[in-house]
């Protein structure tokens, strides 16, 4: 069975670690696919379980010196509990079989190293406080452990503050060597700057610099050698080690001369190892800053909830809501799931799931969602979805997916990492033997391939393109706008075609009747009645809109005897003696009935943008009802805006012509295409596609699921239904066309801060080697180029996030 699971890693350095992760992985018998990356520290593991499982594939990892932390899938009736108080295998299997024995649980299994228990367990017999309490009740303290994304925030936490102190131990022991040679430069004299030059002193402040603050390269680099790959340690290892044993043997083996000696780069090699920590560590800190949008999606959910059982209402933990629960919400509070409201009328703010800053007037029948905020009035809804299937933990996983997802323009870049460090290195010795050949001066020679080590720097390249994706699709959620991956990200930027569904998307989608127009002898009474029983089966909108108008009107609408929908058409039933058809004018000519006499007046009515749907009963023409689907407020400007961005808009739609006309004239759309049926609205848009436009498809129906998906991007209206938003690559939650620009717009902004990076990390490394090269470079002036380009790419792709 194919499995895809993500693994959290850490100890990575630069695009080469992750080259290397990656390729050793894709090795594996089992593995059909494995993505790495840097900026997230993650890697995606696509494999065959018959062949291959979790724990070889963390093995793998572990074994090239990294470290991985699976992440567990949040799934309904399992927990994790961390247990304190454990001291032997006793006190484990003991724990282990309390758990097991409990009615309702499947399987419990305790690990005494990780001091946790992992159970999966049946929710409608035992609660998750049923399992802590069991725990216990043995004498041990449980609670339900962190989840992975609160362990991820305390790895990164830790290493930022190893980081940072390494950093000043480093600059505290580098200070005098540096204080030294600026004063030396400035040509003081005096016992100061003798004892800084002092070698012996250098030598002391130096080597634990070296051997002990940088053992982390010489570390990370060995284990690059042994899987015979290399990596950005292994240039900082071999530089650094260089300038220091060259000044070892200088100091060994040259004389003293006043009590100090000229020929020492203890200096070069302390301050490019201080300055590239410095550099990691500011990276470190920006990095955490990229994945802000997730964690700020993961603080919404509410951790508790009120619940009414037994005739009372109960706190309970989020965990253990079940889907029927009756749930109250008070004002002030968050809806802690998704469900509908059976009591109350409310006002909520939506804004945390669409960016829209103005609250929702809710009232009973009306949908509610998780770690929306109750604004004015109480209500009691009953609980419909639950856990991993809550709107705000789709959208915490396509958000996470899409942050872990690669752009294809990273190709060119994942290319390069992947042979960068071997080319550094071999024009590192070419740069020596040059130097020796032409001066015989084996000090400039080594200074200066020590300058092309430590001036190369993969982690820009590796960093450039998932930053600047991190940041823009969490930008892009903070705006309501959902975009599944990298690649869509960056083909949205290139759209020139809007293809726009028309009902629902450029209008409300929900339509009213708007006039009843017997033919001549008829009753309106009767006309509508008619229509209404027809359709009252219908979900169409327009034949639910004739129904709710009949119902409101003549009261209760009897059943037909039987029912039809005819697609793209209209519908049939049968009404008594009488078979009735309600449905266009293809529908009456399908049936040879002759229109002529009510022409003008469907003419008349689709002129003004309104549907005319003509009523026949035993085969004779009744008359005609008009129902029309105002525009949404934001339809015109959204549609200005577009093509004002230099994008073509097209609007899409089963409607005839006429009506579909008018409707575009009130929108501002100059191109129409009418009386198209829903399977064949894919067909259209492989057509303009066929015309070389790159095409993006809005709708919100499940018959735009094909034309979504047939789409260069499609883009499914957030208040639609799920298999459009299945289908679609970008999700517009507030359902309003201005999401449409704001995509394109981000998706623009978010490919220029790429190409930028992309653009600095190269131009950096070729201005910058072949400077080094030719000896124009210090190598302390390399080390901290090449520990800030890294910072400056993050820099720039944070950047994005004054996006409005």
């Amino acid at each position: 069975m194919t499995r895809k699971e993500t693994w959290h890693v850490t100890g990575m350095h630069c695009a080469a670690c992750a080259a290397r992760i990656e390729k050793n992985l894709n090795k594996l018998e089992g593995v059909r696919s494995a993505s790495v990356n840097l900026a997230t520290e993650k890697a995606v593991v696509e494999y065959d379980d018959r062949f291959i499982d979790d724990a070889r594939i963390e093995q793998a990892i572990n074994g090239l010196g990294y470290n991985a932390l699976k992440e567990e899938k949040g799934k309904e009736g399992a927990a994790t509990l961390s247990i304190e108080g454990m001291s032997c295998a006793a006190c484990s299997a003991r724990i282990e079989r309390k758990l097991s024995g409990m009615d309702g649980v499947l399987e419990a299994k305790v690990n005494l190293a990780t001091e946790r228990a992992t159970v999966q367990y049946d929710p409608k017999k035992v609660r998750l406080s049923d399992l802590v309490s069991a725990v216990e009740s043995l004498g041990y303290h449980a609670a339900p452990a962190e989840d992975a994304s609160d362990r991820e925030k305390e790895l990164r936490e830790k290493e930022i503050r190893t980081l940072r102190t390494l950093l000043v131990i480093s600059a505290i022991l580098t200070a005098p060597l540096l204080l030294g040679m600026i004063l030396w430069i400035s040509g003081l004299r005096g016992p100061i700057v003798t004892f800084l030059h002092n070698p012996w002193f250098q030598l002391a402040l130096a080597t634990p610099v070296q051997f002990v603050i940088g053992s982390r390269f010489y570390r990370h680099a060995w284990l690059a050698l042994k899987s015979r790959s290399a990596n950005m340690d292994t240039l900082i290892a071999m530089g650094t080690s260089a300038a220091y044993f060259f000044s070892l043997y200088n100091a060994l083996f040259q004389e003293v001369q006043h009590g100090m000696m000229h020929d020492l780069y203890f200096e070069a090699s302390a301050v490019v190892i201080t300055l590239i920590l410095l550099g990691k560590y500011l990276e470190a800190v920006a990095k955490g800053k990229t994945s802000e949008a997730i964690r700020k999606l993961m603080g919404l959910q509410a951790k508790t909830a009120r619940v009414i059982r037994d005739g009372r209402e109960q706190d309970i933990p989020i965990e253990e809501v079940q889907v029927g629960d009756v749930i109250v919400v008070r004002p002030g509070e968050k809806v802690p799931v998704d469900g509908v409201i059976m009591e109350g009328n409310t006002s909520v703010d939506e804004s945390m799931l669409t960016g829209e800053s103005l609250p929702v007037e809710k009232k009973a029948g009306d949908t509610v969602t998780g770690a929306t905020i109750n604004k004015f009035g109480s209500f009691t809804f009953k609980a419909t979805r639950i856990g991993k299937d809550t709107v705000l933990a789709q959208i915490i996983r396509m958000v996470e997916e899409a942050q872990g997802s690669k752009a294809p323009i990273q190709k060119l870049a994942d290319k390069v990492s992947g042979v960068f460090v071997p080319v550094v290195i071999g024009i590192a010795f070419i740069t020596f033997a040059a130097w020796m050949l032409v001066s015989g001066d084996i000090e400039k020679a080594l200074i200066s391939a020590v300058s092309v080590l430590v001036i190369a720097c993969p982690c820009a390249l590796g960093l450039a393109t998932p930053t600047a994706i991190m940041v823009g699709t969490g930008k892009g959620a903070e705006k309501g706008i959902l975009i599944k991956g990298g690649e869509h990200l960056e083909t949205a930027y290139r759209i020139n075609t809007v293809v726009l569904d028309k009902t629902g998307t450029v209008t409300k989608g929900t339509p009213e009747v708007t006039d009843i127009v017997p033919l001549a002898g008829g009753d309106r009474q009767d006309l509508l009645r008619l229509a209404a029983i027809a359709e009252k089966r219908s979900e169409h909108p327009l034949g639910t809109a004739i129904y709710e108008h009949g119902k409101m009107e003549l009261g209760s609408i009897e059943d037909p005897d039987s029912f039809e929908a005819i697609a793209g058409m209209g519908v049939r039933a049968r009404v008594g003696d009488m078979e009735v058809h309600v449905g266009t004018r293809k529908l009456m000519a399908g049936l040879r009935l002759n229109t002529d006499a009510i022409e003008d007046t469907i003419a008349g009515l689709e002129d003004q943008g309104k549907t005319a749907m003509i009523v026949s009963s035993n085969g004779r023409i009744d008359g005609v009802i008009a129902v029309a689907d105002t525009l949404k407020e934001s339809s015109g400007t959204a549609i200005g805006t577009l093509k004002h961005m230099g994008i073509e808009v097209y609007m899409i739609t089963g409607d005839n012509e006429r009506t579909a006309r008018a409707i575009a004239k009130q929108a501002g759309i100059d191109h129409v295409l009418a009386e198209i049926l829903p399977e064949n609205k894919a067909r259209e848009v492989e057509r303009l596609k066929e015309e070389g436009r790159i095409v993006a498809m809005v709708g919100d129906g499940i018959n735009d699921a094909p034309a979504l998906a047939t789409a260069d991007i499609g883009m499914a209206m957030g208040n639609g239904t799920d298999v459009a938003i299945e289908a679609a690559d970008i999700t517009l939650m507030r359902g309003d066309l201005t999401s449409i620009s704001d995509a394109i717009r981000l998706s623009r902004k978010t490919m220029t801060k790429i190409k930028q990076n992309l653009f600095w990390a190269f131009i950096y490394n070729i201005i910058g080697i072949p400077f080094a090269a030719l000896g124009l470079l210090n190598p302390m002036i390399a080390g901290g180029a090449m520990a800030f380009s890294s910072v400056s790419v993050v820099t720039n792709s944070l950047s994005l996030k004054r996006f409005k």
